[in-house]
């Protein structure tokens, strides 16, 4: 499949707001870098034609010693001043170069978050992230190409040519021919060349996608033995990133070849032209050296270019990729004009919900259902019955079809998200830390908590006592994604999180469903805890863990099919009798 080409001026406006930032160092990065290449390439060599000229119509060489000495003390000023003029500006880039890194970095981390939580479902968080450093990496690669490589060419050519035409016209026409035709043919030969780095660049990242995807899923293949298996399966995705990345590097070998071609001709054909002039005595001697000199410079030139452009087309396939994902419309937007949040103490009410995922047959169809304030409610029913997606809904981590839903009489489509998810708790089955201290897990809901309001949290959520074993206590590091704790003292620390968030909704989702006994009976005293005074949505397949809800509800594809009590709906003997009557060690089978 081709990858789509980015255009250059959109991948610049994403490079330009932050370059204009510090645009001062950047002009003194282009200013400095072009009189040092002018110095080096250009002036330098025209007094070593000078030492030639003046040696070569000398008939006593003491007459012209103090001539040749005021040359040489020339070029020692010139040498003197281009090269601590360039290690100067040497610190110019630095500076302007880690400072737009910098707010690349930040821009990049923004606009990623700016995507939905689907979004994050639907790709591999390994390519995501390969993806944004690439980006970022991709300017300090463009800007060192610019700086060193096109902007000295473009200088030290232009230079030559004048000299060139000012020695002898003829020679300087031939040169500027050659000039256009070289930059025409590796303008021509870089455009060829982005969809094949384009290639490589997607090809790359699907290989790191796969390689995260299995460090993720390592547990799998560990208990199903199946590293033989997915070892090939890397090594498909290998293969594929093998071809792209050989026939990019195929493609500059071609630039090469021709580059060299091109160079050769222009090198014979020069050395002869300038060798039949002084023949004819139409130029002097050290114009043969200069001629000489600047060819080398040429030829640097030429070098220097190859790499650039080979490094430039490949930074700018992978600027391209991420670029790709800042173009998307993130699927869940906050309204232009949001309005204040008003939501205190919880009333949700669904009212005439319509939902699908994508092309899907609807989840939900003109689906009502009030919670009231402070009423704890448990969703029940078969997997893709709806339940965790009326909490997706909740959480806006979904858009509606159709209906409304709204929050003490506030519709949640016209308030930030930010603002929305402020007023709820979420705890998950499987709650996400981060491998950071236990202390700053606990206090993420409340970034400024005191100690002692962590440690409250703690003692409320059962988790004190478990933490206060470690031997660095609040301080431990719970590893990535806290795997260094059971699935009971995650949960913990989860609810600790929960209480010290202090938001009015609560949403639990299954959070006992994965727990033993002990672990399970110490999390529901924590939750019981967390409830007071909340309007809680408990999600279960674990029936025992919803008894004591003030209202159950029974969902079947994406409808209530009953409602009431634990007591009433047994009573009652419909689907959720025949749950509770069939379920298997807690479970609904």
């Amino acid at each position: 499949m081709a990858e789509k080409i980015v255009p250059l001026r959109l991948i610049l406006s994403y490079f330009l707001p932050h370059i204009n930032k510090y645009k001062k160092s950047f002009y003194v990065v282009f200013v400095g870098y072009g009189i040092s290449f002018i110095l080096a390439g250009v002036i330098t060599p025209l007094f070593y034609k000078e030492i030639i000229d003046v040696v070569n119509i000398a008939s006593n060489p003491a007459a012209v010693e103090s001539d040749l000495i005021g040359l040489v003390a020339m070029i020692a000023v010139i040498m003197v001043f281009q090269r601590g003029l360039h290690r100067c500006t040497d610190y110019a880039m630095v500076f302007a170069q880690s400072k737009i890194m910098r707010e690349l970095s930040i821009d990049a981390f923004t606009r990623l978050h700016n995507h939905s939580y689907q979004f994050f479902v639907n790709n591999f968080q390994g390519s995501l992230t390969e993806k944004s450093r690439r980006f970022i990496r991709s300017f300090e690669t463009l800007h060192d190409s610019v700086a060193f490589a096109f902007w000295q060419a473009i200088l030290q050519l232009i230079g030559v040519f004048f000299v060139f035409f000012y020695l002898t016209p003829f020679f300087g026409s031939i040169f500027a021919l050659w000039c256009l035709l070289f930059i025409g043919l590796t303008a021509f030969l870089a455009q060829k060349k982005r969809k094949y780095d384009l290639a490589k660049a997607a090809a790359g990242s699907r290989a790191t996608g796969a390689l995260a995807d299995t460090i993720t899923g390592v547990l799998n293949i560990k208990m199903f033995t199946s590293i033989e298996r997915e070892r090939k399966r890397f090594e498909g995705v290998s293969e594929k990133e093998e071809m792209a990345r050989r026939a990019a590097w195929n493609f500059n070998n071609l630039i090469m070849n021709i580059h060299s071609f091109i160079w050769t001709v222009l090198e014979i054909s020069g050395l002869y032209i300038v060798i039949r002039l002084w023949a004819g005595q139409s130029v002097s001697a050290g114009t043969i050296l200069l001629v000489t000199s600047y060819f080398t410079i040429v030829n640097g030139i030429m070098w220097n270019l190859r790499g650039a452009i080979t490094n430039s087309m490949g930074a700018l396939s992978d600027a391209s990729e991420m670029i790709q994902i800042f173009e998307q419309k993130p699927d869940i937007l906050d309204p232009e004009n949001p309005e204040l949040c008003r939501i205190e103490d919880g009333r949700v009410v669904f009212d005439n919900v319509t939902f699908a995922y994508g092309d899907k047959v609807s989840v939900f169809r003109n689906f009502n259902l009030t919670i009231e304030p402070g009423e704890k409610i448990g969703l029940v029913g078969t997997s893709g019955a709806g339940k965790t997606t009326i909490t997706k809904l909740m959480l806006r981590f979904l858009d509606l079809i159709d209906g409304k839903i709204t929050i003490d009489g506030q519709n949640i489509s016209r308030i930030r998200q930010n603002d929305l998810r402020s007023k709820i708790t979420f705890v998950p089955q499987d709650p996400i830390l981060f491998h950071r201290p236990l202390g700053e897990n606990i206090a993420y809901a409340k970034p400024d908590a005191t100690e002692s309001e962590i440690v409250e949290a703690a003692i409320r959520a059962n988790a004190h006592e478990f933490i206060s074993e470690f031997s660095n206590g609040y301080k431990t590091l719970v590893g990535e994604r806290g795997v260094k704790l059971s699935g009971g003292e995650r949960q913990r620390v989860a609810i600790a999180r929960a209480m010290l968030k202090d938001a009015p909704i609560l949403i639990l989702d299954e959070a006992t469903s994965s727990l033993d006994s002990l672990s399970e009976k110490s999390v529901q005293e924590a939750f019981s805890r967390l409830m007071d005074n909340r309007t809680t949505i408990v999600i279960a397949h674990r029936l025992s863990t919803i008894r004591k809800m003030d209202r159950i509800i029974v969902l079947n594809d994406g409808e209530i099919a009953e409602e009431g009590s634990h007591i009433e709906l047994l009573k009652r003997k419909g689907a959720y009798y025949d749950f509770w009557m069939h379920q298997s060690d807690g479970f609904i089978a």
